[in-house]
């Protein structure tokens, strides 16, 4: 038996990338995972597939963040698909990224980023606290960049840095039932969202020279990480942000 057998995970943003990941971690440890996606039916099908076949138990729920209604979809299915029983862990992963300087950053794509990125897991974690159980998980993604400057992400940076704020008084708040809310930073790790560069050897290069541990992340090594905080061995941990980085940009490396 696993470490979280009988008990329930939402994944926001399960269907791909470190979303699919965690959503497999979870599983394979025993929990009834709901894989939440947008858009990508295909992608959350196969995430429930991969798991199903390794002998876990998933679900999808459907709901476009960032529109209205999302939170009544995604709430309507969750509770469907968990069929009268509580919610243990919450992992808020959906997000969309930008890759702008402040010069071409619009209002629209500001408003959009922090529809996004900051109120939808804000307001999920808010619907969600009925639902979860004493002793419960949060798990907010946030990102590395939250600590030193990138230019071209400055409206990413700036949602996740808020998202990265609401731990520490959530953890307080929560704390008294045993539920504890902690923030991950990745930093870069090859999905489709990172595409864009991550398939660029010259510019995997640059991250790799100011990274310690020399290479990008992969979905594993955050799921990993998810994974300790969602179980037993993560039950004082709480009010944190954990560095999923590799460590980047540490300081110049001899």
């Amino acid at each position: 038996m696993g470490t979280l057998t009988g008990r329930t995970a939402l994944v926001t943003g399960g269907s791909r990338g470190i979303g699919r990941a965690v959503a497999l971690r979870l599983a394979a440890e025993g929990a009834l995972v709901a894989v939440h996606y947008g858009g990508n039916e295909a992608a959350a099908k196969e995430s429930v597939a991969r798991i199903e076949e390794a002998g876990g138990q998933a679900f999808a729920v459907q709901a476009r963040f960032g529109e209205p209604g999302a939170l009544d979809e995604l709430f309507g299915g969750l509770t469907a698909g968990l069929a009268g029983r509580g919610l243990d862990i919450l992992v808020n992963n959906a997000g969309i990224a930008s890759t702008n300087p402040i010069s071409q950053v619009t209002p629209e794509e500001f408003e959009r980023l922090l529809a996004v990125n900051v109120s939808t897991p804000f307001f999920v974690i808010q619907r969600a606290l009925p639902l979860l159980n004493d002793g419960g998980r949060i798990i907010n993604m946030g990102s590395a960049a939250s600590r030193f400057a990138v230019t071209m992400q400055i409206g990413y940076t700036i949602t996740k840095a808020a998202l990265e704020a609401m731990a520490p008084t959530l953890a307080n708040e929560l704390g008294r039932r045993g539920i504890t809310v902690n923030t991950i930073a990745p930093g870069a790790i090859r999905t489709d969202m990172t595409a864009g560069y991550s398939h660029i050897p010259e510019v995997v290069a640059g991250i790799e020279a100011i990274t310690a541990l020399g290479r990008l992340g992969e979905p594993e090594d955050v799921a990993d990480v998810v994974g300790f905080l969602a179980g037993p061995q993560g039950r004082f941990v709480t009010g944190q942000t954990v560095d999923v980085s590799g460590g980047t940009w540490l300081g110049p490396i001899a």
